[in-house]
């Protein structure tokens, strides 16, 4: 009987239809696959049946996380060949459809050859991280459950991860930037574009660690309210403030953006939080924060987009990100959220795509997990520091890809005069 490696990459070319572009090393030692590819290393015959019973993304995702998967070598260029064999051969139009391999004799040989190999067919239990999915309410409930879930992971985690500036969303680079440079440019970017002065009130919505809340203050001497649903980032983002000495200046809430009853604001930032708002909701968000602004107030809205498809009611949410990273997140093509901010009333004056910059930033990221590893799976433990560092890896390639994109939206609550406060040339914020 042929080795484990050679009986895998046989099944998985009969159901896929396809030569497949990385080598396999199973648990029996045995290796298969074009010699020099990356290498998918198969440790045990639990991860095909997590694979068997939960076909496609998830079952692979519950491999990994688990450990029962892993990848030898580059990550990056393992994620890159798997990305174009798996999740992009639909639309390349090569490989076999699913109607294919069931009329297929020998497709459908190869499927009890896995079962065999696998063993009892009992499915494994999903790992302790993943969230059950279920219908995206986005009630102030489950919307607080699902921040909890992705933020309060442990302050010292994310310090690890993000390094010193705590800013959990893109940076904005220049060639020989530095993270940290790259982060406070950003957060500089968003207050020029804001038009802040000395005495204005800013709402940061999804304030974080603190950072937009602390630069505001302290570089353009506003005042400066911040809301998150997140105890561990208040905590943090409190005692930073304490330590700047912006207590008089700068407040910082537990509070959903739908209980904010304190406007008018001058002007609202909100970066990286509207992805968790849900399509359903996101009227109801943009109305919100156009009546917590005084007329003439400007909005900048920094949100992931993905892009558009033909039938937009047959959108789902990515299963991985869904059970594992971001529950109840959802993406919004660019033209959708514009539509939205418009028909809330506000009048959009400038868009800015800043999808290589979060390439860039992820990448960075990934590059701190990876190189204090030992530390990071002792703060967040071994499955969740796997998700995060997939996760991270292959949202760095989706946005080099173009994929999916990042955007900075400029919008202002422009009075019935049609004074809108902008300079004639908008884009003097990119000295």
């Amino acid at each position: 009987m042929a080795d484990a490696a050679s009986r895998l990459v046989s099944v998985a070319e009969q159901l896929l239809g396809a030569p497949l572009p990385v080598r396999v090393r199973a648990w029996d030692g045995s290796q298969a696959g074009p010699p020099g590819a990356p290498v998918i290393v198969v440790r045990n015959r639990r991860a095909l049946r997590r694979m068997l019973f939960k076909p496609g993304e998830l079952g692979m995702a519950r491999a990994w996380v688990a450990g029962d998967l892993d990848i030898e070598g580059d990550l990056y260029t393992a994620l890159g060949a798997m990305a174009g064999l798996l999740w992009e051969h639909d639309d390349e139009g090569g490989g076999r459809s699913l109607a294919d391999t069931v009329r297929d004799p020998a497709a459908r040989a190869a499927v009890r050859d896995l079962i065999r190999l696998v063993g009892p067919p009992l499915p494994p239990a999903p790992p302790r991280e993943e969230v059950r999915r279920r219908r995206h309410l986005h009630t102030r409930r489950t919307d607080k459950r699902a921040i909890s879930h992705h933020y309060d992971v442990g302050n010292d985690f994310y310090a690890l991860v993000l390094g010193p500036s705590m800013v959990y969303s893109c940076a904005y680079w220049e060639d020989d930037s530095s993270l940290e440079t790259a982060q406070h440019d950003k957060l500089e970017l968003v207050c020029r574009k804001l038009g802040l002065k000395p005495g204005q009130r800013l709402l940061d919505v999804g304030c974080g660690w603190g950072s937009m809340a602390v630069h505001a203050a302290r570089e353009h001497g506003v005042s400066v309210v911040g809301v998150t649903l997140s105890q561990e980032q208040a905590a943090f983002a409190r005692k930073r403030v304490a330590d700047e000495g912006l207590t008089d200046r700068v407040e910082i809430r537990v509070q959903d953006y739908r209980d904010v009853r304190d406007g008018p604001y001058d002007a609202i930032s909100s970066i990286g939080m509207a992805e968790h708002v849900g399509a359903e909701r996101y009227l109801e968000y943009a109305r919100d924060l156009y009546g917590l602004l005084k007329p003439g107030g400007r909005l900048l809205n920094h949100q992931i987009a993905r892009r558009p498809q033909q039938d937009e009611t047959a959108y789902e949410v990515d299963a991985f990100i869904d059970s594992y990273v971001f529950p109840d997140g959802e993406l919004a093509p660019l033209g959708t959220t514009v539509t939205m901010l418009e028909r809330a009333g506000f009048e959009v004056r400038d868009v800015e795509s800043l999808r290589e910059h979060y390439a860039r930033t992820l990448r960075a990221w990934v590059a701190n997990l990876e190189g204090d590893w030992a530390r990071a799976t002792r703060l967040a433990g071994f499955g969740r520091s796997r998700v995060w560092r997939l996760y991270m890896a292959a949202s760095a390639l989706a946005f080099e890809r173009n994929q999916i994109g990042v955007n900075q939206v400029l919008a202002v609550r422009t009075p019935e005069t049609g004074t809108s406060g902008l300079p004639a040339r908008t884009r003097t914020w990119n000295p």
